[in-house]
This record gives C-alpha cells, sequence and structure tokens, in this order.
C-alpha cells in the first residue's frame, strides 16, 4: 500500500511539473493558453492535496507575459488571476491547517492575512513587471510608426515642392518659347534677322530648362541634395527673357534690399514673379508688365501689373495661381490676384526675419 501511494505521488508531481511547464514553455506564444495551463496545474496541486514547490515559479513567468503580450481582455485576465490567485492560495494552505486539527485564533489570522499581503505583492509584482514591458513596447512601436510617418510626410513634401519647381521651369520656359516663335513666324519674311535671334533664344532657353528638369529628375529618382536655387541676382536674367519675348517691362525696387535677404525668402520672390511673368505672357498678348517691388526692414512687398487681353484671366483655380500662394505661405506670407480696372494684378508680401526661414 505504502508503494501505490508513494508512486502516485510521484506521478501526480510529474503531472503537476509537466503542466507548468508547458505552461512556462508557450507562455509567449500563447498567453491565455498557458493562463489556462498555469491555473489548470494548480488545481490539480490543490485537488492532490500537495504544498507549494519549486514548479509554482512558472506562475510568475505566465502572470508576467499576458501583462507583457497578451491582448487587453488577457491582459486583465491575468491581473484578476494574480488577485484571485492570492486569495485561493491562502485560502488552500490555511483550510488545510484548519482541517488537520488547527484553530481560528487571532494569530492564525495574521498569519493568513500576512500570506495573503506577500501572495498578492509577489504575483502582482510579475504582473506590473510585465505591465510595464507592455507600455515600453508600445512606446517604442507608436515612436517607430511616428517615424515612419514623418519620413513619408517629408517625401510627399519634397515631391510636392519638386513638382511645383517642375511647373514653374516647364511653364515660364514654355511661355517665353511660344512668344519667341510666334515673333519668329511673323518676322522670318520682313526681317530675317530678328527671326534668327529669336531661335537663339528659343535655343538658349530650352536648353536652360532641359538641365533644370533634368535636376529635378534626379531628384525625384534619388535621394541626393537639392541643386542650387534661384536667389535675387537670377531676377535680371528673368527679366531679360521676358523682355526678349516682346514684353515691355518696368522695374521699379524701392527701397532697394538691406543685406542679404534669407535664401527662403528670395527663392519665393523668384519663383512667385516668374510664375506672375509667365501669366502675364500667355494672356497680356504683349502688354505692358510692371514689377514693383519695395523691401522694407521687416517684410518685401511684390506686385505684378499687366493688361488682359479680352477673354484671357489666369483662373483662379489654376496651379500657377495656387502654387504662387503656396510658396507665400511657406515663409509666413500671403498673395493675392485679382482683376483691377482690366489689370491682373498679383501682390504678395513676404516677412524677412524669425517667420521667413523654411
Amino acid at each position: 500500500a505504502v508503494g501505490d501511494v508513494s508512486e502516485g505521488s510521484i506521478l501526480g508531481g510529474v503531472t503537476i511539473v509537466l503542466i507548468f511547464a508547458a505552461a512556462l514553455a508557450i507562455r509567449r506564444w500563447s498567453p491565455p493558453i498557458a493562463l489556462g495551463l498555469a491555473w489548470a496545474g494548480a488545481i490539480v496541486q490543490m485537488s492532490l492535496g500537495r504544498p507549494p514547490t519549486a514548479a509554482d515559479v512558472a506562475i510568475f513567468g505566465v502572470l508576467y507575459a499576458t501583462a507583457a503580450y497578451g491582448t487587453t481582455r488577457v491582459y486583465w485576465a491575468g491581473f484578476a488571476s494574480a488577485v484571485f490567485g492570492a486569495i485561493v492560495i491562502t485560502v488552500y494552505l490555511f483550510s488545510a491547517s484548519i482541517i488537520g486539527g488547527g484553530d481560528l485564533s487571532p494569530r492564525t489570522i495574521s498569519a493568513a492575512v500576512a500570506l495573503l499581503v506577500a501572495a498578492a505583492f509577489a504575483l502582482l509584482l510579475a504582473w506590473t513587471v510585465g505591465a510595464l514591458v507592455r507600455t515600453a513596447l508600445r512606446a517604442r512601436l507608436n515612436r517607430e510608426a511616428q517615424e515612419v510617418a514623418e519620413a513619408d510626410a517629408a517625401i510627399e513634401q519634397e515631391r510636392v515642392r519638386i513638382a511645383r519647381d517642375m511647373h514653374d521651369v516647364v511653364a515660364h520656359s514654355l511661355a517665353v518659347v511660344i512668344a519667341q516663335a510666334d515673333g519668329a513666324r511673323y518676322a522670318a519674311a520682313s526681317d530675317p534677322q530678328v527671326a534668327t535671334a529669336a531661335l537663339g533664344t528659343i535655343s538658349t532657353i530650352a536648353r536652360a530648362a532641359l538641365a533644370d528638369v533634368r535636376v529635378l529628375l534626379t531628384q525625384l529618382r534619388h535621394s541626393e541634395p537639392a541643386g542650387p536655387q534661384p536667389t535675387l541676382a537670377d531676377l535680371e536674367e528673368l527679366y531679360a527673357q521676358v523682355r526678349a519675348a516682346g514684353v515691355d517691362l518696368n522695374i521699379d525696387v524701392d527701397p532697394a534690399p538691406l543685406g542679404q535677404p534669407p535664401a527662403s525668402v528670395q527663392l519665393a520672390v523668384y519663383r512667385i514673379l516668374q510664375e506672375a511673368l509667365t501669366n502675364a505672357l500667355r494672356h497680356g498678348g504683349g502688354a505692358p508688365v510692371a514689377v514693383t517691388l519695395a523691401w522694407h526692414p521687416d517684410r518685401v512687398a511684390l506686385e505684378v501689373r499687366n493688361r488682359l487681353r479680352p477673354g484671357h484671366h489666369p483662373g483662379e483655380s489654376g496651379h500657377g495661381l495656387l502654387g504662387m500662394g503656396e510658396r507665400a505661405h511657406l515663409v509666413g506670407g500671403h498673395l493675392s490676384a485679382a482683376d483691377s480696372g482690366g489689370d491682373f494684378v498679383v501682390g504678395a508680401e513676404l516677412p524677412i526675419g524669425r517667420g521667413a526661414g523654411l
């Protein structure tokens, strides 16, 4: 009989160890199944009347996994198991003591309370460590997702900038080329020299536009730094191209810039003037164009005024006007474009200072 009892005791102990070992082994793969196995091992242990053993340490690993890697339901199931498990442990140990002949004295009650507190602290500590790891993992995932989103936004912003530059370069160059081609066609019969000069201008502008487009396409294909951006020094070349297209262009700069304006403001001024003069070429029919620039200490005010041909209007929904508005907003300024007594007036004010940097 003693051999049977000893054999049954060993078999029960091995079963309990195997159950807790299985729970510990799959705790990361499936926290809910691991939690269920831990409870099954505890129930088998209590049904056999066995005292706590080293195998019970697996319960701490399972509670940690439920808090760190489980779903929301498993997370709170682990918390409830830690609290309820402490109560079950206390009741199991002291009920066996009382049934075995012990009495329910104040000393026994105090020991039971102490055991309850210690068990709850140990089990909840394992669960809390898992909860902290869960918070750290989520924070890392959120940070990685934010970095990916910021990188995507930066790429999209760069593509928008390149598309805007492409529009500015191509639209302006084609407008000048078309104007020159029309002039050469009309002058070919009466003045071949004018036609030859126009063809030379077309060739020069087309080559410059092709070079700019190649730079922009390279930026789209590769993550390379942007090439040189236009500055105020390039405005004279822009004015020369417009005048070469047969436009009477009047430039008034008063007051002149003090020192060197920020590069972002210079680029914005150049692109806005480029687009405004392109619109003047398209819709003005060669009518005089007046450009006014006023470089104040804190801002620059610019205005482009040209007479419109009957039936022609840039259109406030066009990409050109939207692009000019975006250029102004990027440096903290604002832009307006409207008819004024038969003239089309583009006006902008761009801050020079803290709000001017990109």
